[in-house]
């Protein structure tokens, strides 16, 4: 028997030759795979995490100028303006700052363990700045390397619970591959640079890595890319990030800010460097979100 019958209108129609059983089988893979459930909740998309908790949070900088020899990689000045920037503007948004500079791998784990495991229940929320080289998803430490997934995962809900729900923020300044950006259109103006604060860069890769819900990780530069640092001023990424927490930090949402510095930092370009071909080059910061809601560090009563 044939399985298409004549419309009155026109053509022909496919029938479904299924089966009932064919047919609740389908409904049932459906329901397995693809199915979603309707929330009867209205979202309201200028709801904000809660910032009213007796602390502000912690805020942990790791900061690395000096690296074992053996890992052949170059010390970082003008990190330690970056750490201070930091620590300051920080400070200001009403965080409770520590600094480590030049840890050990060991030393490093042990210090970010024991923040995963503090009771943050009082506290808004959680931020970690690592400063130093960087490699695939690994970020330097003085004489060892550290998965930047194996930092995350400490603070995810299943590990720190006093964090659910609140928002972790990581902000990583270290190079992000080898390649550097050019600039698409010719500068009408020539950066202003002091010529004994010449422009480096900070080695090798770091990847982006998805982290979890309330997460937000923040990138120096956008993947495959050079991240510059200035011998005395610090990163561009870290003094464009610090001025514009001084001047909005408390009042405007965070990835809004965060994209007035992509914007701020993709403005600069190469001045100073013993490296020639760097000359002009220029750099994108990045951010991947996951917060599920806006982001405010407004003043404490």
């Amino acid at each position: 028997m044939s399985n298409t019958a004549e419309d009155s209108s026109a053509g022909s129609v496919a029938k479904d030759s299924k089966t009932a059983t064919d047919r609740a089988a389908c409904t049932e893979n459906l329901t397995e795979t693809d199915a979603f459930i309707r929330s009867s909740l209205a979202l309201d998309p200028a709801e904000e995490y809660k910032m009213s908790n007796k602390r502000r949070g912690l805020a942990l900088i790791f900061n690395q100028e000096r690296f074992f020899w053996r890992l052949g990689l170059s010390d970082r000045h003008g990190t330690n303006a970056d750490r201070y920037n930091l620590e300051r503007r920080l400070k200001e948004l009403d965080f409770e700052v520590k600094a480590y500079d030049n840890y050990k791998e060991e030393e490093v784990l042990q210090k970010i363990s024991e923040a995963a495991e503090d009771d943050h229940s009082d506290a808004d929320c959680f931020l970690l700045v690592f400063l130093s080289h960087g490699e695939n998803d690994h970020v330097y430490t003085y004489d060892g390397k550290i998965s930047i997934q194996d930092i995350t995962s400490m603070f995810k809900g299943d590990k720190c619970r006093s964090l659910v729900g609140k928002p972790k923020i990581f902000v990583l300044q270290a190079c992000r591959g080898d390649k550097h950006d050019d600039p698409v259109t010719p500068c009408d103006a020539v950066d202003s640079e002091i010529k004994t604060n010449e422009v480096v860069v900070d080695a090798s890769a770091v990847y982006t890595l998805p982290a979890g819900a309330d997460f937000i990780m923040c990138y120096s530069v956008a993947e495959g890319y050079y991240s510059h640092r200035e011998t005395i001023n610090g990163s561009w990424y870290v003094q464009d990030l610090c001025e514009l927490l001084r001047k909005y930090g408390d009042s405007l949402e965070f990835t809004e800010l965060l994209t007035l510095v992509n914007r701020k930092v993709s403005m600069r370009s190469v001045g100073n460097c013993n490296d020639r071909s760097a000359i002009g080059k220029k750099q994108v910061p990045c951010f991947a979100s996951m917060l599920t809601k806006k982001l405010y560090f407004r003043p404490k009563q």
